[in-house]
């Protein structure tokens, strides 16, 4: 197990490559990938220029790099207490300082980059970026521990929005399945943790729900935005809406069901509810504005 001492410096005989090693692992990579493309996509299918795309994408990935180091630094005590494995500031292959120095560089770049995409999205973007750094460093063993995801979820396709020509306000319906999305997402995310969050006295909103109330609130704010996907926008559904929304329903009571006995049957249904919300919110693109 990694020691104090590598939490701060890195291991003595770690290479260089290691190290870079070390530092991409410490950023959260799936969590990074996904939402940077998930808004890169977004803003193609709401008819931002090639150019405007891939800045818009640059202004989140370097936004969700700085959130995922700080949240490996802030928690690198933490971590090397509880003997999380697997973490390179736990392993000694990075150092806590080497992480901070990231997560601000990250920090400074994403500041440009976001304004760079225009005035307002620019201020809305890093809003959701201050909330993610709020629940690192402060939200995330509190009540409020939702409140970040919320806003962070809602602000991306704002950003994306007020990044098109014109500066258009985003559509009400796509901010609040974005909320609910984050909401859903933090759910998900916390529930396989909670008993070992638990045992080191993190209580944020899920842990204080405990794992069985986590697991049977998880597909409520996922469903809740299957309907504000499929029945926000103006005009019928269609019959993708009725089909996405159906699957939407049957996959979360099946999920809440066998949840009961397995828990991974819950949190594999979340997954499933949360990737139809994200198909539907993609095919909804053109109109988030």
């Amino acid at each position: 197990m990694g020691t104090p001492e590598h939490s701060t410096t890195g291991g003595p005989g770690v290479s260089w490559a290691d190290r870079v090693a070390g530092l991409a692992g410490s950023c959260h990579p799936g969590p990074v990938v996904a939402v940077t493309a998930l808004t890169a996509a977004l803003a193609v299918t709401a008819g931002q220029g090639a150019a405007r795309c891939v800045l818009t994408a640059a202004a989140v990935l370097t936004g969700q790099l700085s959130v995922g180091w700080c949240n490996d630094a802030f928690d690198a005590r933490r971590d090397i207490a509880a003997g999380r494995r697997g973490k390179p500031v736990v392993d000694g292959t990075v150092g806590v300082t080497e992480v901070w120095v990231a997560a601000c560089a990250a920090l400074a770049l994403c500041v440009p980059l976001s304004f760079a995409c225009g005035l307002w999205a620019g201020v809305v973007h890093l809003a959701a970026v201050a909330a993610a750094w709020a629940y690192d460093l402060r939200l995330k063993a509190t009540a409020w521990s939702w409140a970040p995801y919320a806003v962070g979820f809602a602000a991306l396709p704002a950003f994306v929005a007020l990044g098109l020509p014109g500066q258009p306000w985003p559509a009400w319906w796509v901010v609040t399945a974005g909320a609910l999305l984050g909401v859903g997402a933090h759910l998900g995310d916390v529930l396989p943790d909670i008993r070992g969050d638990l045992a080191i006295g993190v209580r944020g909103w899920p842990q204080r729900l405990g794992p069985d109330g986590a697991r049977l609130l998880l597909p409520v704010p996922l469903v809740a935005a299957s309907v504000v996907l499929a029945l926000g926008p103006a005009g019928p559904p269609g019959r993708w809406g009725v089909a996405a929304l159906a699957l939407a329903g049957l996959v979360a009571v099946a999920g809440t069901v066998l949840g009961r006995r397995r828990e991974r049957a819950a949190f594999a249904a979340a997954v499933v509810v949360a990737v139809v919300d994200v198909a539907l919110l993609l095919v909804r693109g053109t109109g988030i504005a």
